[in-house]
């Protein structure tokens, strides 16, 4: 780890690649319920001590990550910047003192909620990081043709979600006033139809935005199902898949006199998951790029100029998307009829009892 020790000192490296070769422990949406019910001072002391124990050893596995990445990807500026992000956390939760009583876990929750806004642009400044890459290696290269990069992303993107959802959930059980029906982030009565009515309003906005228009996007469900989930992530993940089905219709029929198709939602509450299909007739994805449709980079469309408000976006959208339905054990597809249209569904565990996907 070379490049490491030229930056810090010999001390904090050894301790990160100590930290490193430590096992994670996960843990499970319903056991987070379970605990956060009772948020008690002795629970909340309990959390604290866990998170000073296991924080570092998640940041400290993906110091070395960031380290030893192939095709110079560890020395590319932006990369560098997030392995020193990392570090820095590593070393603020490492050395803070033991945590014995309320005080010490008041001065915890504010500096891990501090870190946690210290890594809020690691997913565009690693992109620029990649688009270096992809620069230097030719712009031919795809990221499906370097697995082990796409490997690593995935990795590095779930272990984000995984330390980003355990320092959100602490923070906001020390909530004096949370919503009805929160335990922390989760959300015991979470409606699927409510959530995704405000996700494609979003998705709509943004397609005004770029078009002046959007298709019409038709809702089906029962309104007064809920189950227990993060709206925050469910939020997150249909918005990406309806902005994708807005922006195929939106190209397909813009400038034609044909009536615009509209985009369709059901969502269906099974006995072990909740599903959520997103149907369009932006008329589809050829066979021979669907495998390109969960890899970093990919993106139909062309890459924004500029990092303003974009329907296309860097192509990070799908990807991430499936890695925040994994993480609570559910999944996202996508199935594509070309010249027709695409269907993506996406599968939420009604369970939640799987535990984190620890890389």
């Amino acid at each position: 780890m070379t490049r490491l020790a030229e930056a810090f000192s010999k001390a904090l490296v050894s301790d990160i690649h100590k930290c490193s070769l430590m096992k994670q422990t996960g843990v499970s949406l319903k056991y987070m319920m379970n605990f956060g019910s009772k948020p008690t001072s002795r629970n909340l002391l309990l959390s604290a001590q866990f998170l000073h124990k296991e924080l570092p050893i998640r940041l400290a596995h993906r110091v070395v990550e960031l380290e030893n990445l192939p095709y110079g990807l560890s020395s590319k500026p932006p990369v560098l910047k997030v392995r020193d992000w990392y570090v820095d956390s590593f070393r603020d939760i490492r050395y803070f003192p033991e945590i014995c009583d309320s005080i010490d876990d008041l001065n915890f929750t504010e500096m891990i909620g501090r870190v946690k806004m210290r890594h809020n642009n690691v997913v565009p400044t690693m992109a620029m990081g990649l688009q270096q890459l992809k620069h230097d290696l030719g712009q031919k290269i795809g990221l499906s043709d370097l697995p082990e990069i796409h490997q690593f992303l995935d990795g590095f993107y779930m272990s984000r979600i995984g330390i980003r959802m355990l320092i959100g959930q602490h923070v906001a059980l020390h909530d004096p006033n949370p919503q009805p029906g929160y335990i922390g982030l989760i959300c015991t009565r979470t409606s699927p139809m409510k959530v995704a009515e405000s996700a494609i309003d979003d998705a709509r906005s943004m397609c005004v935005q770029s078009y002046a228009s959007a298709p019409v996007v038709h809702v089906y469900g029962d309104p007064s199902f809920t189950f227990p989930y993060v709206p925050m992530h469910l939020h997150l993940m249909v918005f990406e898949m309806v902005k994708n089905s807005l922006r195929a219709v939106q190209e397909r029929f813009m400038g034609t006199s044909k009536e615009i198709p509209p985009v369709k939602v059901v969502v269906a509450d099974g006995i072990e998951d909740v599903a959520i299909k997103i149907s369009d007739e932006g008329g589809g994805i050829p066979r021979s790029g669907l495998p390109n449709i969960f890899t970093y980079l990919y993106s139909t469309a062309e890459s924004p100029a500029s990092e303003e408000v974009s329907m296309a976006g860097y192509g990070y959208g799908l990807p991430i998307s499936r890695l925040y339905a994994r993480y609570f054990g559910g999944d996202l597809q996508v199935i594509s009829m070309e010249g027709y249209g695409t269907d993506a569904y996406l599968h939420l565990s009604q369970l939640g009892n799987r535990q984190e996907p620890l890389h």
